[in-house]
């Protein structure tokens, strides 16, 4: 019987083991998936254009590193303990899911910087691995592992790359 370990546990046959931005396989995986868009590729729901969706992750790799310190919502204070395991687990984020005031983008963004900026962002959060994640408190889910930021970045990513058919 062959096992899939899942950091320090054993899982058994036919787990599914999610992928984290701390392997490079991942991380080669969405930056060739973001080289897939362009800026006239349209969304499949949601609000931004393809440049406001590129920008809006790498804020989101900014709050994961620390650049970004967005206060604990109220609403996250009292039920993130309950629905963490949403943001690491083997489930897709799922449609239109809410997203913190200050990682919302609304400008006009131009698309080939914003590409690049992210895949920046992808390759220094891989590369710097657990020693380059925020001790900060995500403000929707609360205190996490590196473990659990580096999955949930993943799962953020490609549910906006799904969100644009990439």
């Amino acid at each position: 019987m062959d096992a899939i370990i899942l950091g320090d546990s054993v899982a058994g046959p036919g787990v599914i083991r999610m992928k984290t931005l701390f392997q490079a396989d991942a991380a080669d995986e969405v930056i060739s998936r973001i080289d897939k868009l362009d800026s006239s590729t349209q969304r499949l729901w949601g609000k931004m254009d393809a440049a406001q969706m590129l920008a809006h992750c790498s804020a989101a790799f900014d709050l994961a590193s620390g650049r970004l310190i967005c206060p604990r919502a109220l609403i996250g204070r009292i039920f993130g303990p309950f629905v963490r395991p949403i943001y690491s687990n083997e489930k897709p984020f799922p449609r239109s899911s809410p997203t913190d005031k200050k990682l919302v983008v609304a400008d006009k963004r131009d698309f080939t910087r914003e590409r690049e900026q992210l895949k920046a962002r992808i390759r220094q959060f891989q590369e710097g691995g657990e020693a380059h994640c925020t001790e900060h408190p995500h403000p929707f889910f609360g205190a996490l592992t590196p473990h659990e930021w580096a999955t949930g970045m993943y799962k953020h990513l490609d549910h906006h790359l799904r969100q644009f058919g990439a």
